[in-house]
């Protein structure tokens, strides 16, 4: 590591070391220690708390506290993922420097014991909107440069700088065909999205006007009700399909197994009953705490049947998804992007465990497996299967309605994290493509489809009369 050295002229730094109570919390006190360690070595005063806040509670208890001591910047240290609300909140209440380091964490094939990256994703999303400037670092604490980097973070020299875009083009048919084939459409919104998740939200007007696109808006409680009466011969024919494609179906808990199923039975009722060609469904906490199953394995095969669902209420995910499917004529996957790695030039997409069936490496033999937080069925387990791969998300980040394109390989690799994962070597490298995301704010969710179709979706992107971003 490098030697010490102050950060100059930089007066007080107040530290935020947010965590939720669901993620591996020892091991997030483990690396928070081996983050203040580091923090220490530059020399920087430092002010705040030396443990994790792990509720919103603690967070604005620590920010008020704060306040008083009137520091010259704010460091929040993004020790596991949490959602923007808190970090938001923070950029609020102090008008100085502002800057967010968040940690990796091995790819062992575990869960995502910190899901760090991915909350901080969120948040600069979050203060793009706001149009507030910040700084960044995501590293190791024990890393060889970590002083170096840490020095330039609290000196102001990571700052998240806007990335340009260019005007959409593309010569492949397909991709205008698919936008036109938007128009029309129907969404149904199952849930509002969570709070502190600005990524998901949505304006009806704005997304009709962009594609035709009706969204229609329902409760979760209709969702439930449904799984609750659903037929019994249906809820069986979803189970003969998970069994023919699955196996370890009999260790996980059968009732449980049997609510997620009536979830599958539940959707299919609503999309024949109004038409519907995609959902962005609130999926957590309600489908875990009131209802009592997870509908991630419904949504998987929900996406392999082409009918593409979002988490967490994503709106614009569900018409990302929508898009790149027809234009790929293939399954979409929507992912959280939840690793970077510059040394290995790779990242890894995924998502609890509802990835198509046809997405599976062939070589591993899919399974059925539980939420790693909420310890319930039906996930779909798989690593993703090598190949040619394009992402596609129609952005909001800071304020504007652009189509982000990016384009990889996935890699054959053992599977990073439990659910559904992929390792990707994108055709940006990675440490340049952390900029990009950072500085263009994106949302945490981007649509994945296998094949080369970056032409076909800039002709879809100048068909609706939006810009590119290249990813």
């Amino acid at each position: 590591m490098g030697s010490k050295a102050k950060a100059p002229g930089k007066g007080k730094i107040a530290i935020l070391p947010f965590a939720r109570p669901t993620f591996d919390v020892p091991f997030a006190e483990e690396r928070l220690a081996a983050m203040l360690a580091a923090l220490e070595r530059t020399g920087a005063e430092l002010t705040g708390p030396r443990s994790l806040l792990l509720d919103a509670g603690a967070a604005r208890a620590a920010i008020a506290e704060l306040r008083t001591s009137k520091p010259d910047q704010v460091l929040v240290l993004q020790v596991t993922f949490t959602d923007a609300g808190m970090v938001a909140e923070a950029a609020q209440a102090f008008s100085g420097p502002f800057s967010i380091w968040a940690v990796p964490e091995p790819r062992l094939g575990g869960r995502l014991r910190l899901n760090a990256f991915c909350g901080l994703n969120l948040a600069a999303h979050a203060l793009g909107l706001a149009q507030r400037p910040f700084g960044y670092l995501y590293a190791d604490p024990q890393a060889t440069e970590i002083d170096r980097d840490l020095v330039a973070l609290l000196a102001g020299e990571r700052i998240a700088r806007p990335v340009p875009v260019r005007p959409a083009t593309g010569g492949d048919p397909r991709g205008r065909q698919a936008a036109l084939s938007l128009r029309g459409t129907r969404i149904g919104r199952i849930g509002k999205h969570p709070d502190g998740f600005d990524t998901c939200a949505y304006d009806e007007a704005k997304i009709a006007a962009l594609a035709g696109v009706h969204v229609e808006a329902l409760e979760l409680e209709r969702l439930f009700a449904g799984a609750v009466a659903a037929d019994r011969n249906a809820v069986e024919s979803v189970a003969a399909q998970a069994e023919t494609v699955l196996e370890g179906l009999e260790a996980v808990d059968q009732d449980q197994l049997d609510r997620s199923y009536r979830l599958k039975v539940a959707l299919d009722g609503l999309r024949a009953e109004n038409g519907y060609d995609a959902f962005a469904i609130r999926c957590w906490p309600e489908t875990f705490t009131e209802y009592g199953g997870a509908v991630c394995g419904p949504v998987a095969m929900l996406g392999e049947a082409r009918v593409p669902c979002a988490c967490e209420a994503d709106v614009y995910g569900a018409l990302s998804s929508l898009l790149l499917q027809r234009v790929a004529g293939a399954p979409a996957f929507l992912t959280d992007l939840v690793d970077l790695d510059a040394a290995d030039n790779s990242g890894v997409v995924w998502h609890c465990g509802q990835a198509p069936l046809s997405m599976a490496d062939p070589d591993f033999v899919p399974q059925a497996t539980i939420h790693t937080n909420r310890r319930m069925p039906l996930l779909y387990q798989f690593p993703l299967k090598p190949g040619r791969i394009t992402f596609l998300r129609i952005s909001q980040a800071r304020g504007r309605t652009v189509a982000v394109i990016g384009g990889g390989e996935m890699l054959k690799r053992p599977m990073a994290f439990t659910g559904t994962s992929g390792v990707v070597r994108f055709d940006t490298p990675a440490a340049e493509l952390l900029d990009r995301v950072m500085g263009a704010a994106l949302e945490h969710h981007l649509a994945l489809a296998y094949g080369d179709h970056r032409d076909a979706l800039g002709a879809a992107a100048e068909t609706l009369g939006i810009p590119v971003l290249d990813l």
